[in-house]
């Protein structure tokens, strides 16, 4: 099995003998890297951020289990005993009692070797991978890192590992999919061998997919078709917990989003698993299709479900489930004209848990988490998104918003400050800087806008019959809005203090790589570099000899593989 993190090719033995061979440190682990090892500093965040969410979970699971046995023996607390002895769970020690966990993909080791070294209450951790070598590999790590007595190492196809895991006495509290590229081949044997209210934490990487450059292949993949939008990076968490909550309702399961993420080059999910067939039939409620329009972007959302009260006296919690009328949108944009693009089915309810995301800020500032590498860039991360509101699906930007109009780009307090007056809410998205995420209509929006053009007016050559900027800036204004007196919650916490909130890129070759690479100092991988503007050199040379051919006349070069063979496919993706 491959992994985004390490991996080896080539057994201890080898190591030894590459010239390579190296001594990579990341906190609490080290890692015997050989010349054929891939490993990328960026995860680093991904890593740390998975360690705080798993230590959080305990804490959540230990009071959870602490309820369930006040509440089996309320005889012993009214007689004055504690049936519940507080213990302290302690890091690199054993408990019967603790966390379970499997990393399926394992490769080198590194994410199991830190989980066994910063995670307190940890019964157990299965590092599987299906390489013979990457297996070696790891059992030298561990050795290495003096964990063996909580790490068990697994050679075995992480689906079959996890189908012969689904007897209560096999299942995981927690399960770590970190593959390359697309999660699903793993989600439906890995939602099975979950234990009820377990933690399922998914990275895809295949972003070009679940952003809508795609849609044919995302609809196979993930069963969703995406739009190409600007809130394309939250749209791709919602069709992953689509995706996620389909395969999980299969089992008379369900998801509970805790925590969702798009970072860098990937999304992120942590999710917890629950047992309950009458709870699935709200499923139906939480998905819906978008309709975007083609020409000025407005979007609207047509949920699957609809759900109402039906309270009786024997049920007074009792709801009645239903199927909405539709479509949420006439057959032309009400505010351009132009048609709609259909997509989805896509989550459409919070994916973020507030209660939980407060307890992830309060441990990474307090030790040991608080000496995180990555702990500045998880406080600006973890901070936006207790700001989010969570009841707004997907966000409309501002550079987009002005650009179809041409307008000069309003700052983005003003906007902000408009909205807030005008008696609607508005918050940032962790996934885009210039983001608007707020439940005023695209028509308050719009209005604001012409405002703003008053001030700022657009030329008139601009305005041309047919275009989305004429229909929209010759309708009147609706009301005045006030742009100057900022508004005290236009500019909120972690704008205010200047939190580390959008990551730049930290060196060149950033983005996910290529399996079996040290993506770091001098040994990265030469068809990386070589790759890097391929399209500009080829021009620029091309340019130089001034025998730039034709596009028609051009000769197809042949697709060479690393091994360097022809390639047989017609098509190729590559990430």
């Amino acid at each position: 099995m491959r992994n985004m993190e390490i991996e080896a090719t080539g057994s201890s033995q080898s190591q030894v003998k590459n010239p390579i061979n190296k001594i990579i440190k990341e906190r609490s682990a080290e890692i015997i890297a050989g010349g054929s090892v891939f490993y990328n500093p960026v995860q680093e965040f991904n890593r740390d951020l998975s360690i705080t969410v798993i230590n959080s979970y305990f804490e959540l699971l230990l009071k959870e289990r602490k309820k369930k046995v006040l509440k089996q023996c309320e005889k012993l607390v009214k007689n004055g005993n504690n049936p519940d002895s507080e213990e302290q769970y302690l890091v690199e020690n054993k408990y019967e009692d603790g966390l379970r966990i499997l990393e399926a993909l394992s490769a080198t080791g590194l994410r199991s070797i830190r989980y066994a070294k910063e995670i307190a209450g940890i019964k157990e951790i299965i590092a599987n991978d299906l390489s013979r070598q990457a297996v070696e590999a790891i059992r030298d790590n561990i050795k290495h890192n003096k964990v063996e007595h909580l790490i068990e190492v697994s050679h075995a196809d992480a689906m079959t590992l996890m189908y012969l895991s689904t007897t209560f006495s096999k299942q995981y509290d927690c399960i770590d999919l970190d593959p390359y590229g697309c999660p699903n081949r793993f989600l439906d044997a890995a939602i099975q061998s979950l234990k009820d209210g377990g933690l399922l934490l998914v990275t895809a990487t295949d972003m070009a997919v679940l952003a809508g450059n795609a849609p044919e292949a995302c609809y196979v993949k993930y069963g969703s078709v995406p739009l190409r939008m600007k809130s394309c990076h939250e749209m791709a968490l919602r069709i992953l917990l689509h995706c996620i909550e389909s395969y999980a309702n299969r089992y008379g399961k369900y998801c509970v989003p805790l925590l969702s993420i798009s970072a860098d080059f990937y999304v992120r999910v942590f999710v917890r698993i629950f047992n309950s067939q009458a709870k699935c039939k709200f499923s139906m409620s939480k998905q819906s299709m978008i309709y975007q329009c083609t020409g000025c972007s407005t979007f609207n959302l047509q949920p699957l479900g609809s759900i109402k009260p039906n309270p009786t006296e024997t049920q007074p919690t009792q709801v009645k489930f239903g199927i909405p009328t539709g479509p949420a949108v006439n057959s032309n944009c009400e505010h351009c004209g132009q048609k709609h693009h259909l997509g989805g089915p896509i989550w459409s309810d919070p994916i973020h848990d507030k209660t939980f995301v407060h307890a992830l800020i309060e441990a990474i500032n307090k030790a040991p988490l608080s000496e995180l590498s990555t702990q500045k860039r998880l406080n600006g991360m973890l901070t936006m998104v207790l700001e989010e509101l969570e009841d707004i699906p997907l966000y409309y930007t501002l550079d987009k918003l002005c650009c179809v109009l041409k307008l000069e780009i309003i700052p983005i307090l003003k906007f902000r400050t408009a909205l807030l007056y005008a008696g609607y809410r508005v918050s940032f998205s962790h996934a885009y800087k210039n983001s608007i995420k707020t439940d005023a209509p695209a028509s308050v929006i719009w209005d604001i806008l012409r405002c703003w053009n008053k001030r700022h007016p657009v030329k008139e050559e601009r305005m041309v019959n047919g275009t989305p900027l004429k229909e929209i800036l010759s309708k009147p204004c609706m009301r005045e809005y006030n742009f100057d007196s900022l508004h005290p919650e236009a500019n909120p916490k972690s704008r205010k203090e200047a939190l580390s909130r959008f990551q730049a890129n930290p060196t060149a070759f950033w983005g996910p790589g290529t399996r079996a690479t040290i993506m770091i100092g001098e040994d990265k991988l030469k068809k990386s570099y070589r790759n890097q503007n391929k399209k500009q050199k080829h021009k620029s040379q091309d340019t130089i000899k001034g025998n730039e051919p034709e596009d028609d006349q051009k000769p197809k070069q042949p697709k060479i593989d690393e091994d360097g063979n022809e390639k047989q496919t017609q098509t190729v993706f590559e990430r």
